[in-house]
């Protein structure tokens, strides 16, 4: 999922204990309010689907932004007190979901979607051991320990959109999590930049030495070996779209352009990489708002 920005209304500060209470609809709201504004591609592609299953893809996604946030956008926190704050929210989530209920203006509404859809709870633990990584794990030596980390940060991501949806053929497992990484490695090759602001590269080390990009990242410019490295990236990133096309064959008419929208509109940030000479340092690549509508629009008819 995207999680890039912080929200500043952000409901109750990471890791306390919010007060008052909230109502379901309220919470499914906020989960809204947050993938609207920080989400957009999966936002408008999730109009795409049944209005009932709608709030379910929202409180997935304010439950990862909620993660996000503990990690990256705590201000001055030290690495400590995001580890203990992101501790506090795995602890609170799974004593809420003991008990069946929240009163987080975020985690109410999680609680009830993975109840109501029967999400294996041992998803969250490897989406949250993912988010811990980010805390100390800066770079990946090789594309295997990269694939280790988007396990929890990706791929779990499609499994747990999978109830959502409703396959009609456990079949499509393996293609959701494909889509999950083809997603997230699109993120890492888009926001080369913001990562080192945050004193992060995801791109494996093993392919920055292979094309000798390394000064390039130093200097943050494009070389003629940084942008054989980012097209080596983005092919590999194809493949994996590639594989999530094929479970598109599994989905119900509603959940296919949905699916689709999605694909496509990350699809085409790897179209305007390659457009700007690979230049991710210059300004963020963005799909633009009118094009999204369009994709959505074009999906909507039979």
């Amino acid at each position: 999922m995207e999680l890039r920005r912080r929200d500043p209304t952000h409901g109750t500060r990471a890791g306390t204990r919010p007060t008052g209470t909230v109502t379901l609809e309220q919470s499914f709201e906020r989960c809204r309010q947050l993938n609207r504004a920080y989400g957009t591609s999966y936002y408008w592609a999730t109009a795409l689907l049944p209005k009932a299953k709608r709030p379910y893809v929202h409180a997935l996604y304010g439950f990862c932004r909620y993660a996000d946030d503990i990690v990256d956008d705590l201000g001055p926190a030290t690495v400590d007190a995001r580890a203990r704050a992101l501790a506090a929210l795995s602890d609170r989530l799974f004593e809420d979901l003991g008990r069946g209920d929240s009163d987080d203006p975020v985690l109410k509404a999680v609680v009830h979607t993975i109840g109501v859809l029967e999400i294996k709870p041992e998803c969250f633990r490897r989406f949250l051991a993912s988010m811990a990584m980010d805390l100390s794990v800066c770079r990946y030596e090789t594309f295997g320990d990269l694939v280790d980390y988007m396990d929890g940060s990706a791929a779990v991501i499609g499994e747990m959109m999978l109830p959502v949806l409703g396959p009609s053929s456990p079949a499509a497992f393996d293609h959701a999590r494909d889509l999950g990484i083809g997603f997230q490695l699109t993120n890492f090759i888009r926001d080369v930049d913001e990562d080192l602001d945050r004193g992060r590269v995801y791109l494996p080390e093993e392919d920055i030495h292979r094309f000798g990009a390394e000064e390039a990242l130093r200097q943050r410019r494009v070389t003629p070996g940084f942008a054989d490295l980012l097209r080596f990236e983005i092919e590999r990133t194809r493949t994996y779209y590639r594989s999530g096309d094929e479970g598109i064959a599994h989905l119900d008419g509603r959940s296919a352009r949905c699916v689709r929208a999605a694909r496509t509109l990350y699809g085409g940030i790897l179209d305007r990489v390659e457009a700007a000479g690979y230049d991710v340092f210059s300004s963020r690549v963005r799909v633009p708002t009118w094009q999204k509508l369009a994709i959505g629009t074009r999906l909507l008819r039979p």
